[in-house]
């Protein structure tokens, strides 16, 4: 029996060609503006827990609210005292609250990149139209709009409570505006420090020990330096030993400039000569951060 021959296939025989359904993309494309502006808009939300499980939300709004809070009880004592003036400047009412703002960073900053080092997720975003100065900018930006909130609504609490106590209008708005330009330079600063820290580690425990870490310790270290320099008669070094922290940094700014009350040991702080400097290493500090993270990014992308 004659075995049954294979027969010759042509290569082109087994071409098919299926029209599964795709269509061109006629929408408008929106572009990197709109993916900028998109990340700087979630991630703002996501510093309050917007958009996020219910237990994201406690922490910043327990936060919001412990910042607030004094702000109320100083207004509600002005009004049934009938006194003539706040019981605390504006410009010093974040410099009180320092430690409820430096918890804040240091959960929040973590949040805003660890997560993203953490699964990944870097990359796919630079895959699309966004590039390494839209991200570094949408999230600098984010957190420090963030921090300017929860900062500037305290200053606008005293201020409406001062003026519903009848308080003098011209002097409750040019401290209110003082109060406004300080706290704007600190969630520069603040945001800027905590996501250079948080951008080093994807574990966000770490980003947030971190943070605390750095801002905390060097506060705690500065106001002893001061105080043993102010014990010594060392009143010239006090002013240069507040460079080396940041919550002394604006203090510095603020009492140079801003008229406030220093919260330097014996109530003196920098003159102008040395307020200049302190502004110089405020911005030096902000343009440095702005600068790791992109170098730190620019590395991540690749």
């Amino acid at each position: 029996m004659a075995a049954e021959q294979p027969t010759a296939t042509v290569p082109g025989d087994q071409t098919r060609i299926h029209n599964i359904g795709y269509r061109n993309y006629d929408a408008p494309r929106l572009g990197r503006a709109y993916a900028r502006r998109s990340l700087y808009s979630q991630s703002l939300r996501g510093s309050y827990g917007l958009g996020r499980s219910a237990k994201s939300k406690v922490l910043p709004m327990l936060l919001f609210v412990v910042m607030c809070l004094p702000a109320a009880i100083m207004v509600a004592v002005a009004v049934a005292t009938k006194a003539n003036d706040l019981p605390l400047d504006y410009t010093r009412y974040a410099i009180v609250m320092q430690a409820v703002i430096s918890l804040y960073v240091a959960s929040q900053a973590p949040q805003s990149v660890s997560r993203d080092l953490r699964f990944k997720t870097v990359p796919l975003y630079f895959s699309r139209p966004i590039e390494t100065a839209d991200y570094v900018r949408a999230k600098y930006a984010s957190l420090a709009s963030a921090l300017f909130i929860l900062t500037a609504a305290p200053l606008l609490v005293l201020y409406v409570g001062a003026l519903l106590a009848k308080l003098d209008f011209a002097d409750q708005t040019k401290g209110f505006a003082q109060g406004l330009v300080s706290v704007a330079l600190l969630s520069l600063l603040f945001a800027g420090l905590g996501l250079v820290i948080a951008s080093v580690t994807p574990r966000r425990g770490f980003g947030i020990a971190a943070v605390i870490a750095v801002l905390t310790i060097s506060y705690g270290a500065v106001s002893t330096l001061q105080a043993i320099a102010e014990v010594q008669s060392g009143t010239g070094a006090v002013s240069w030993i507040g460079l080396f922290s940041p919550i002394t940094l604006i203090d510095g700014v603020a009492a140079a400039f801003l008229g406030a009350t220093s919260a330097f040991p014996g109530g003196v702080g920098p003159g102008n000569g040395e307020g200049a400097v302190y502004v110089l290493v405020t911005l030096g500090l902000i343009a440095g951060a702005y600068g790791l993270l992109m170098r730190r990014y620019q590395k991540v992308g690749l």
